[in-house]
């Protein structure tokens, strides 16, 4: 089944404003657990848009790769890197069809990627999984059902949300280090403004799996 809301042309469609939808600064949910990462990890942003996470990561002196399905927000990732003078490998592809290299990353971010339907989800989690080194880390950061009621962000869409509930049985096999739901404010672009109802979910991958 084909999500419409993952197509090239819509995120081509809205990234083609000069400014940055999301902002440049990362997510505020980057910099409440920037004690996570270490210069030298290998980190990869899954669906990053215009960069704003992956260049922040790469300013914290890691070896980034990001993904996005949009080339025009992948321009854009890389024109933001170029102005903070650090360098991220900025990948055009599609997150149902990526090669979830496997035990390849320290680190895997996936900020806001909700626009995946409920059979489309399941892949691209154990993807992410797969790709993790053992000991590396998941961190993942979304929206509850709640925010429909908000309409500050994110589509109008349950089964794109998350609850603590599903994202337990999702990432099973990894040490859950954080996992917690709460309402705050955000000022993320014109993308992400307002209340918003949010969870947060930091998974570690056991040693030795």
């Amino acid at each position: 089944m084909t999500n419409e809301m993952a197509a090239a042309p819509k995120w081509d469609a809205r990234y083609q404003a000069d400014e940055y939808v999301f902002g440049t600064a990362p997510a505020q949910f980057m910099t409440a657990h920037a004690t996570l990462f270490e210069p030298g990890q290998r980190a990869l942003v899954v669906a990053d848009g215009e960069g704003r996470n992956s260049v922040w990561l790469a300013q914290q002196g890691l070896t980034v790769t990001a993904m996005d399905i949009s080339s025009i927000g992948a321009d854009k990732a890389r024109a933001l890197a170029s102005e903070r003078g650090v360098a991220v490998d900025v990948e055009v592809a599609d997150v149902l069809t990526w090669d979830w290299e496997p035990d390849a990353y320290d680190v895997v971010v996936a900020v806001f990627i909700q626009f995946l339907l409920a059979e489309q989800r399941g892949p691209v989690f154990e993807g992410m999984v797969r790709t993790l080194r053992p000991g590396g880390r998941l961190l993942l950061h979304g929206y509850r059902p709640e925010q429909i009621a908000y309409a500050t962000g994110g589509p109008p869409l349950e089964e794109c949300m998350y609850t603590e509930e599903l994202l337990t049985a999702e990432f099973q096999g990894l040490d859950i280090e954080r996992l917690t739901s709460y309402d705050a404010e955000l000022d993320e672009g014109a993308g992400h403004a307002g209340v918003s109802a949010l969870i947060d979910f930091v998974g570690r991958k056991p040693l030795g799996q």
